[in-house]
């Protein structure tokens, strides 16, 4: 009796091979129809697109007739010989019935003044529009994100937000419950979801977000690309001090090595951190202290004009 799915409607082994071999056989198909028609295009013959590109007459009627499986160095030289990026051989929508690809032709043939004027027009807004006046504040837990960015928001009337809360109302459940039920990459699916609507919605807002959202390079992009990004930080006693003096003892409850763990996430996303614009040591300081400085950053950078 032959292999079947499994209960959890996954594929088997066997299936699962069959459906990576027919979907090399498909790309190999298409990298070859999509060289010829570029080939036919520039009106060139197999032989001057061998001399050009380097790779063999056989080799070229091979990978045209989808029987070759081409190396990727090899590829390469094919797509530059034929004045193309060596994805779009491989992309499954027909590039020359797309309308970017009408677009790029068009581009690609006007003359130099009209390129100057289709970029200015494309050309994105500046990083002070595209942040707005919406601010985050970045940083390990217990650094003082959400205290300072509360009393921040009730100093200068602008709405406050925790990107946890977010992600809790759009999943309906905590943030524990939906890392224990989804892991890791769930949550950042949610997370990166959460700061997308956040963005739709406020062009003021002050944010905080966890900590680790610093390791999601998509998200963190985005986040310094639309915010007005403060690290907020501290020593890594007081980062633990703070979070213990909020009742939340599982940091250190049956893990010696805690502490330890602490430094060593500091250090490994310090370099990560420090991309922010700006940055609040929040250490050896009163709440009030690093209130009016946090205040008086964001007015000597015109974030809450």
């Amino acid at each position: 009796m032959g292999e079947i799915t499994n209960f959890r409607g996954e594929a088997t082994p066997s299936e699962a091979k069959s459906l990576a071999d027919h979907a090399v056989d498909t790309l190999i198909l298409r990298v070859g129809d999509r060289v010829r028609k570029a080939r036919e295009r520039k009106g060139i013959p197999r032989r001057v697109l061998s001399e050009i590109s380097g790779v063999s007459p056989r080799y070229l009627a091979q990978l045209e007739a989808g029987e070759g499986n081409i190396s990727i160095g090899l590829l390469q030289r094919v797509a530059i010989a034929l004045d193309h990026r060596i994805e779009w051989l491989m992309i499954e929508d027909d590039p020359w019935n797309s309308e970017a690809h009408y677009i790029a032709d068009l581009y690609q043939n006007a003359k130099s003044e009209t390129r100057a004027q289709v970029k200015a027009l494309l050309q994105p807004a500046s990083d002070e529009e595209m942040r707005a006046r919406r601010i985050c504040l970045i940083g390990l837990r217990g650094a003082g994100k959400s205290t300072l960015g509360q009393r921040a928001s009730a100093e200068l009337g602008m709405p406050f937000l925790e990107l946890n809360q977010e992600i809790e109302e759009q999943s309906g459940m905590p943030v524990t419950e939906v890392m224990a039920l989804y892991g890791q990459e769930g949550y950042r699916k949610l997370e990166a979801q959460a700061l997308g609507r956040v963005i739709q919605t406020h062009e003021q807002v002050i944010l905080a977000v966890a900590g680790g959202i610093v390791s999601s390079p998509d998200t963190y992009a985005t986040l310094l690309s639309r915010f007005h990004t403060i690290w907020v930080k501290a020593q890594p006693d007081e980062h633990m001090s703070r979070v213990r003096a909020q009742g939340d003892t599982r940091p250190m409850a049956g893990n010696p090595e805690a502490m330890k763990e602490l430094k060593s996430i500091l250090t490994s996303r310090e370099a990560l951190y420090e991309r922010a614009q700006h940055s609040l040591d929040t250490s050896g300081k009163t709440l009030a202290q690093s209130q009016a400085e946090l205040l008086d950053l964001l007015h000597a950078n015109g974030l809450c004009d």
